[in-house]
């Protein structure tokens, strides 16, 4: 009878915690929701702005504005963010504007900045007002490939960065172009759009989206739509293709133009490869979603692309899919073991935040040995 009392006393202990866990999570879901939807409704519509262009560039949140605006005013924000302005500008007048240090000691580059350059490249770090940015830059061009995960005709899943890395032999590389990705939930089995590797065409789906290549002069070109007609013929070895619109810095007939995108204040996890008029290529990714670095805006990107003296940009996939790879990274800059997370000991050099493993992606632009 006593065990019976006991047993019986327990069940309502837990059952009254249960009740108040289940209450005070459904407070906390209310208040959140409140507090959400009084900021994007508000007097402040930058701000709300913000909100709605920064959850957009997630395949996880895209749906979340929808919970607290109405359709058409979401659109219409969308909508704004994809008009530009084309500012014409001279790339001697830029400089870093940024605060750049080499990972690891906390000094600033120095007056050569090949002097001490490992692998043949330049791997800084770079401190903007709502991100972290990661910098690798590339002397010889020739070594800039576009990596594939598959023939992309078995249906195979795509592959993770740190896994293509050493399947190629290559040294460091970025994450590519876009893919199939409802919800979050994609696989990287295949790309969208236009897609060139190691000197073929290897993926063509006719959709018009923004296209980055580098043809067999080793020369970077930037688009907002191509036909694999005029690919061919511009002799394009390596390419993949990323949502429209996403031109940031374009050199043509000698003029270079930079593409600003006013409405577009959304901050998030970026990636972005761009080419100086020394061949010199630039590889960005950004980290986001944390307190310290909220993530970078499209214009950020131009700016920091501009102070690397890029004179051909363009964006790449961002969110939970921008990452950077590059191996053995921790040693060759004597960084401290210890802090680094399992991803980062795997090579990925950028702070991965999501709540799965790293993506799996179709395409990467991956860096030779030299």
């Amino acid at each position: 009878m006593t065990q019976q009392k006991s047993g019986g006393l327990a069940f309502k202990v837990i059952r009254r915690f249960l009740f108040v866990l289940f209450i005070a999570l459904l407070f906390a879901l209310v208040s959140v929701y409140t507090l959400l939807r009084t900021v994007v409704n508000g007097p402040s519509e930058t701000v709300r702005d913000m909100l709605v262009l920064s959850a957009k560039q997630a395949s996880a949140t895209k749906w979340l504005p929808g919970l607290f605006m109405n359709k058409k005013l979401v659109e219409q924000i969308e909508a704004s963010s994809h008009e530009v302005n084309v500012e014409e500008i001279n790339p001697d007048d830029y400089a870093p504007a940024v605060a750049v240090t080499k990972p690891g000691d906390g000094n600033a580059a120095p007056a050569d900045p090949w002097e001490n350059a490992i692998d043949g490249m330049r791997f800084e770090t770079v401190s903007g007002a709502t991100f972290k940015a990661y910098v690798l830059l590339v002397r010889d061009p020739s070594r800039i490939y576009v990596a594939t995960s598959s023939d992309y005709k078995s249906g195979k899943a795509g592959s993770r960065i740190y896994e293509v890395g050493p399947r190629d032999g290559a040294i460091a590389g970025i994450n590519g172009g876009e893919f199939e990705d409802t919800g979050g939930t994609g696989n990287g089995a295949l790309p969208f759009g236009l897609t060139y590797s190691q000197g073929n065409c290897v993926w063509n789906d006719g959709s018009k989206r923004t296209f980055i290549g580098i043809d067999r002069n080793d020369r970077l070109f930037v688009a907002n739509s191509m036909t694999k007609a005029a690919a061919d013929e511009m002799g394009i070895r390596d390419a993949v293709s990323f949502q429209t619109d996403n031109v940031l810095i374009k050199e043509e007939d000698g003029k270079v133009s930079a593409f600003y995108a006013d409405d577009n204040n959304g901050t998030a996890q970026r990636t972005a490869v761009g080419q100086a008029r020394d061949g010199t290529f630039i590889l960005i990714v950004t980290d986001g979603r944390t307190a310290s670095s909220i993530g970078a805006t499209p214009n950020d990107i131009v700016d920091l692309m501009l102070s690397y003296g890029a004179v051909n940009a363009g964006m790449l996939d961002g969110g939970s899919s921008a990452m950077m790879y590059y191996e053995n990274y921790y040693s060759k800059y004597k960084l401290d073991e210890s802090m680094l997370d399992k991803y980062q000991k795997l090579g990925i050099v950028n702070k991965y935040k999501a709540f799965t493993d790293p993506r799996r992606m179709p395409t990467f632009f991956m860096v030779r040995p030299e």
